[in-house]
């Protein structure tokens, strides 16, 4: 019989095992699923919770309910893996041995990374969203604070969901707007990027967005350490940023298990080849999400487009074939913006996010780069899909590979 083994219970893992447990027999396949947590979260969801939109009760249900039945479910940490003997180490001398394995292991948040961030000020002036419990903290925080100067502050990139931290601005401007205390907040940004986001187009659009908000982007701003005693952020070239209240996106890295293994880059992500989605260094290693050294979103779609390829790759490789299929970097994500609209973006390796309509030419519903209402009840919307679909490996009708169709090029890049 042969052994396939999926590391994370996450967004891609518990997708692969869904989509994995369907295809193998079962008489010929074993399939074991490692995890070191029974619940599962629906982190989209974290951005809510500070503005009192969404509880705990959205954003965490037990792992179990989307397991598929036939797959052996291992509630373990992981130790390591040894690629070169085909095991996988946990915690507490237990060994399983595979013929296949997935990585899924994901990325955390590292605030320890930066000097001072995990000081006296934690979760106390200092909060992140990444998190289930920053951001339950950070909501008790805003409940009653009376306003001040609000940092957001990017420690570096990569980050999972990179348009989060706009879509926390937009909704902070929109909260405090409510509570009727915004004209007592100033809101910065302090991003290491040269602009509100990664590409120009979408950047210089969203950050538009966040200049008729009254909200400072403080670009290129390299953090190199928070002094707690003072309330402010320093970066590497010295420049200062005072703090009433920070919100902060840590460094962002890989599991330590591939540390321990030897397996990744200085993130503790795993070298992968971008379109078939096969370790660099082992044929039988398939690496999916935020494990992988993508330059890809670290995002929920683009663990679902990328499951699509890896899944026609793996049934290729099992049945003595090469990898047929190829990834293309497809992402597709809603922003919030506050006041019940939102924008969408979709893109992927090779064309940025563009304006135009989506999925249907002159159509949409959807609108690509522009603000409206629809885009807003789109991404409710997901948390339904996610539950009920996504994770649990069905297909969905957004095709895996970015089409152009709809999309409309400006005219500083027509020649491009």
């Amino acid at each position: 019989m042969k052994r396939l083994v999926i590391l994370g219970g996450g967004t891609a893992g518990t997708m692969m095992a869904n989509k994995l447990r369907k295809a193998l027999s079962k008489k010929d396949w074993n399939i074991t699923l490692v995890d070191k947590e029974p619940v599962h979260y629906y982190q989209p969801g974290f951005l809510f919770i500070p503005f009192g939109a969404y509880s705990e009760d959205d954003v965490v249900k037990p792992k179990r309910n989307f397991f598929p039945k036939g797959v052996e479910v291992v509630f373990a940490e992981i130790d390591r893996i040894e690629p070169e003997q085909n095991k996988v180490l946990l915690k507490g001398d237990k060994e399983i041995a595979y013929d296949y394995l997935i990585v899924a292991t994901g990325t955390d948040i590292r605030p320890d990374e930066v000097e001072g961030m995990t000081g006296p000020l934690w979760h106390k002036s200092i909060f992140d969203f990444y998190t289930l419990e920053g951001s339950t903290a950070l909501a008790e925080f805003l409940d009653d604070w009376e306003g001040g100067r609000l940092v957001l502050n990017i420690a570096e990139m990569p980050i999972k969901c990179p348009v989060a931290p706009l879509e926390f601005l937009f909704l902070a401007d929109d909260y405090f707007k409510k509570k009727g205390i915004r004209d007592k907040v100033d809101i910065t940004l302090a991003t290491p990027l040269p602009g509100a986001f990664t590409k120009p187009v979408a950047s210089s659009i969203l950050g538009d967005s966040l200049r008729k908000r009254n909200i400072n982007v403080e670009a290129d701003f390299a953090i190199g350490e928070v002094n707690n005693e003072e309330k402010k952020i320093v970066s590497w070239d010295e420049r200062e940023i005072p703090f009433d209240l920070l919100v902060t996106i840590p460094t962002n890295m890989g599991s330590e298990a591939i540390k321990r293994s030897g397996m990744g880059d200085e993130f503790n992500y795993i070298p992968t080849d971008k379109h078939t989605l096969q370790s660099k260094n082992w044929d039988n290693i398939f690496v999916i999400g935020d494990a992988t050294d993508l330059p890809a979103s670290k995002a929920g779609s683009v663990a679902h487009f990328e499951g699509d390829i890896l899944f026609e790759n793996f049934m290729d490789v099992i049945n003595g074939g090469e990898p047929s299929a190829s990834f293309d970097g497809h992402a597709n994500c809603f922003i919030e913006s506050g006041d019940g609209k939102g924008f969408l973006i979709d893109f992927n390796y090779d064309t940025e996010p563009l304006p135009g309509k989506f999925p249907l030419p002159g159509i949409g519903p959807f609108s690509l780069l522009e603000e409206t209402a629809i885009n807003h009840w789109g991404k409710l919307i997901f948390k339904w899909i996610y539950w009920n679909a996504l994770v649990k490996g069905r297909e969905l009708p957004i095709d895996s590979h970015m089409s152009m169709t709809g999309k409309k090029k400006p005219k500083e890049l027509i020649n491009q």
